[in-house]
């Protein structure tokens, strides 16, 4: 089974409360989990969220719209991870994160299909030079390989995001990457400051941006430069 996990939690420090901020009538988080599903090898899209309570409103939120959710620590994210996957028997895991609303099926399968076709522990479209976007970075990993970082992972960082284990074993992991020829990492896609929060509003609300694939968006970017330039100044804040 090939399951989404899509990590949301309230407690950002940089947006406080950003996951479920409305976007048009939507949170933000919900543009993550639609676009996942539109993923054609994807079986299962699950919100990984964390015990604390104010993240309980993520749970509910999940309840009512019939998604599938696990609740888990807040700041052992590779443990959260692995229980998920582990509850849901999870064999291929897409590690998607609940700031990127712009996250893109096409991408999703290509990922998938790369590991499945070169027998790959780990693919991503990011591994040593970023040349995709900020906000459409996909991981892709077998369960086996989340199981070995799990037990073997002993290091805050390794703990506190879900791959460095395996990104940083490469004798104990095939890597895959899938990277791009052209450089678009200029572009943010992503949400993780107030600007970017205007600028996925603008490009929603006035574009409808969630209803294009990437390489359509990034047309529309193309043509509009100011767009691009409203988070344009956090290019050098997140890598």
């Amino acid at each position: 089974m090939i399951a989404a996990i899509i990590q949301a939690r309230l407690g950002s420090t940089r947006t406080p409360g950003k996951t479920m901020k409305l976007i048009g009538n939507k949170p933000l988080l919900e543009y993550s989990v639609e676009r996942t599903r539109l993923a054609r090898y994807i079986d299962k899209v699950i919100v990984a969220t964390t015990t604390s309570d104010k993240d309980h409103l993520i749970s509910e939120w999940c309840k009512e719209k019939g998604i599938d959710s696990f609740r888990g620590s807040e700041d052992d994210v590779l443990d959260r991870y692995f229980q998920t996957a582990s509850h849901f028997k999870a064999d291929i895991i897409v590690r998607v994160t609940s700031d990127c609303p712009f996250v893109d099926p096409q991408i999703v399968d290509l990922l998938i299909l790369s590991l499945k076709v070169f027998g790959a522990d780990y693919a991503s479209n990011r591994i040593k030079n970023r040349s995709w976007p900020h906000g459409l970075d996909i991981e892709v990993f077998t369960f086996n390989a989340l199981k070995t970082a799990w037990k073997n992972g002993k290091e805050k960082r390794e703990r506190e995001h879900v791959t460095p284990y395996i990104m940083g074993h490469p004798e104990l992991f095939k890597h895959i990457e899938v990277p791009l020829e052209e450089d678009l990492s200029h572009y943010r896609l992503t949400v993780d400051y107030p600007e970017d929060l205007e600028f996925t509003r603008i490009l929603v609300e006035k574009y409808s941006a969630d209803k294009m694939n990437w390489r359509e968006i990034i047309d529309l970017l193309k043509e509009r430069p100011e767009l691009a330039e409203i988070n344009a100044s956090r290019l050098d804040t997140k890598i």
